[in-house]
């Protein structure tokens, strides 16, 4: 029951990430500085505690998956200005899941029986279609129109930026424990790339430094998955961790305030319950 508890929470850690950077607020570069100052933090005190031996390839592949990951996290940020935490994560989870599926499929060889085909794509169907009805509006107009599109084609690149951080130290075999750090690093390099870019940003802004626990809060919810995935399996701790759209979703609607019909609540209830469906019979086909 502890180890169920414990890879719950990466769920609750990732989960209040979008959470915390809205509350805090700021610019998105500024909540992506803070963040991956956090990580760094987190990622140096798991390293201490598990002293993982790093190897050259653990410390270029971690530092690359790290700068896609920030690229994915900055661009994440922008659609919550964009549309709004619970209408962005939804979707961007669903991306996420299709994205690595398929890189599993293609890449890796995953899904070989008939079972795990068929449980594997009727898992992407559902995502889709829960995604879609997570971005159902019942009042459109021109305005919301254009935001949802642009919203869309931002978590599309990010999306990209995430698939890339996550399948690069699955493809070369390395522990997750032991690119923690260098990812970290690349994250972090990353962000301060970005930031070149924002010249009327003032980029050490007190809100960047409080955006620092979004930074904790990922690394807290990677200490989970790598302690839970070990005792109650790899599978069921990346079905478990997919509960994170559940947390952001829900706390976008009832922490942050944001508005919705009750016909679009409702859609995005629906829309939850399936990609959570779709991530347990994932879960199940790369088990």
């Amino acid at each position: 029951m502890e180890m169920i508890l414990l890879a719950l929470l990466p769920a609750l850690m990732w989960g209040s990430i979008p959470l915390i950077v809205s509350k805090v607020g700021g610019k998105p570069i500024q909540q992506l500085i803070g963040t991956t100052i956090g990580a760094m933090i987190m990622a140096v005190v798991i390293a201490l505690v598990f002293r993982p031996e790093f190897t050259t390839l653990a410390i270029v592949t971690g530092f690359i998956s790290g700068a896609f990951w920030a690229l994915g996290q900055y661009l994440q940020f922008q659609s919550f200005q964009i549309l709004s935490v619970s209408k962005a994560m939804p979707i961007s989870t669903g991306m996420q899941l299709v994205g690595t599926s398929l890189f599993g499929v293609i890449v890796l060889g995953d899904w070989q029986t008939t079972t795990e085909l068929w449980l594997g794509f009727s898992a992407l169907v559902l995502i889709i279609i829960g995604a879609t009805m997570t971005s159902y509006q019942q009042k459109k107009d021109q305005d919301s129109a254009g935001a949802l599109k642009k919203g869309l084609l931002v978590l599309f690149v990010s999306s990209i930026g995430y698939v890339t951080y996550a399948v690069l130290t699955n493809y070369f075999e390395v522990e997750g424990i032991t690119a923690i750090l260098p990812q970290s690093v690349g994250m972090f390099i990353a962000a301060l790339l970005f930031s070149l870019r924002e010249k009327d940003v003032k980029k050490l802004d007190p809100r960047t430094f409080k955006n620092i626990l979004a930074g904790l809060a990922w690394g807290i919810g990677n200490f989970g998955l790598f302690v839970s995935s070990g005792e109650v399996g790899i599978a069921t701790s990346f079905a478990l961790s997919q509960l994170n759209v559940v947390v952001a979703t829900l706390g976008g609607i009832y922490l942050l305030k944001e508005e919705k019909t009750t016909k679009e609540r409702v859609f995005v209830f629906m829309g939850i319950g399936l990609i959570v469906v779709a991530g347990f019979m994932l879960g199940i086909a790369k088990s």
